[in-house]
């Protein structure tokens, strides 16, 4: 049996090469349950090889001939030896030993003749802690599909016994309930004409303002000033993570009058300006970032992507953090006015539209090496309000692993879990000297923000950066 691919999904294997491999990962760190026996991990890698059911997209390999499409595997054709896997880490067992093994386990590319995901089991984390490491190809699941799949295979009652692995839940291969498209004859004829209206207006009013810079607020596409981000990059990966109270980036929010995406990416600017700066590489011109956003329903648990794409200036330019937030919210807001004025039938012509001369730059090998269409990629999915729980053990943080692409050395992604705000940096180890710096700036520029619009000073576990 195969399932053909979709346009969206089937674009990340023209950008994909041996140094841009194009998965996602997802990292989570669990304390072990009170009472648990020192081969807790033991047993729970034992019990998890035992089961070798396998849902989509866990049982499906690529084909590129005659057309993309995915073949589905019987389960007695899929090496669950291969997939899962179980590590240890050195002494002492840090964020810092963590760090190293995921950037490596990162690196690499995923097999195409097998199934397209890793399940990796690491034991040995100080504090009677545990991790889960986990990696899929993006044409296969987005940040929000993750957070999904990981709501069903947790729960929120601690006593909870018996859950299964991800691959034997799976995602659904539809696209939701399949309620969402109802129009036939002349409905449909309309939703179109409606939909190619809005692009053209979209479109449109983007290259005015690329000719006549009306609004200095509206990021346009390769406008983007070249910088240290934005060159060639190679296969190795550094990752490191930083987290904090959700209420604290609420309370500079409520007071600034913005959203918590917007200090989001003040405080990511911050970082940014200051780690340039240190480099000597700050350009003069502000910063553009991709903000990626999701246009899947609250009951759509497909694989696949559900993304569109704005562009928002971090206003790295500007040295004051509180102008520089309120430059931010009047990008955003910008950006996100032109994608509401989008039916949802334009959205994925619309992606592939937005997107389609970045990835054609990728896919002629001149990503790198020209002006990019933006220099970061700075992402922020929703998770979780309520703590979670697998079989007992409490998972206590979860950080995004993300891609990278020549023209685009890093990627800052956050995933809110349980009041805390955890970020994941992923960058180009070649490309970017001491990366792992811009956890710490962003919590410093937390600060800065914080004092600029008279937050008050946070407790002691405000935020810690691990590198």
């Amino acid at each position: 049996m195969s399932k053909r691919l979709r346009m969206t999904d089937g674009a990340w294997f023209l950008a994909e090469s041996p140094s841009t491999p194009v998965h996602v990962g997802c990292l989570a760190i669990c304390t072990r349950p009170a009472g648990a026996g020192p081969d807790y991990l033991r047993d729970l890698v034992r019990d998890w090889g035992e089961v070798r059911r396998y849902a989509p997209p866990f049982n499906y390999r690529y084909r590129a001939w005659p057309v993309p499409h995915w073949q589905e595997l019987a389960d007695a054709d899929i090496d669950l030896d291969y997939h899962l896997r179980h590590s240890a880490l050195p002494r002492p067992g840090g964020e810092r030993e963590l760090g190293v093994l995921v950037s490596r386990l990162h690196s690499h590319a995923l097999d195409r003749s097998r199934p397209f995901w890793e399940c990796h089991v690491i034991e040995g984390l100080e504090g009677d802690r545990f991790a889960l490491y986990m990696k899929m190809h993006h044409s296969q699941i987005d940040g929000i599909g993750g957070i999904r799949l990981m709501e069903r295979m947790m729960s929120p009652d601690p006593d909870v016994r018996g859950h299964e692995p991800p691959w034997a839940i799976g995602m659904a291969t539809g696209g939701g309930t399949g309620k969402g498209d109802t129009a036939v004859g002349g409905a449909r004829l309309r939703e179109a004409v409606r939909g190619t209206r809005a692009l053209a207006g979209v479109f449109g009013r983007l290259g005015r303002e690329a000719v006549t810079d009306e609004h200095p607020e509206t990021a346009v596409p390769f406008e983007a000033p070249m910088t240290i981000l934005n060159g060639r990059i190679n296969a190795p990966r550094r990752f490191a993570t930083q987290h904090y109270a959700l209420a604290r980036l609420r309370a500079v929010a409520d007071v600034a009058d913005v959203t918590v995406n917007d200090v989001f990416l003040a405080i990511c600017a911050g970082a940014l300006r200051r780690y340039l700066d240190e480099q000597g590489a700050l350009p003069g011109r502000t910063l553009t970032a991709a903000l990626p956003v999701s246009v899947r329903p609250a009951d759509d648990h497909a694989m696949g992507n559900a993304i569109s794409f704005i562009l928002a200036k971090l206003a790295t330019d500007e040295a004051d953090p509180g102008t520089r937030l309120r430059a931010i919210h009047a990008s955003t807001t910008a950006a996100k006015g032109e994608l509401q004025r989008l039916p949802r039938s334009a959205m994925d012509p619309y992606t592939m539209l937005y997107l389609g001369p970045y990835l054609t730059q990728i896919m002629l090998g001149l990503g790198g090496y020209t002006r990019p269409m933006h220099n970061v990629v700075i992402s922020n999915v929703p998770g979780p309000r309520e703590r979670l729980y697998f079989n007992g053990a409490r998972m206590e943080q979860i950080y995004p692993v993300s891609l990278l692409l020549n023209g685009q050395a890093l990627n800052i992604s956050v995933v809110s879990y349980a009041g805390r705000f955890n970020l994941g940096y992923t960058g180009c180890r070649d490309s970017l000297p001491h990366m792992q710096r811009l956890a710490v700036y962003t919590g410093e520029a937390l600060e800065e923000l914080e004092a600029a619009v008279g937050v008050a000073a946070p407790g002691p576990d405000a935020g810690t950066a691990d590198t």
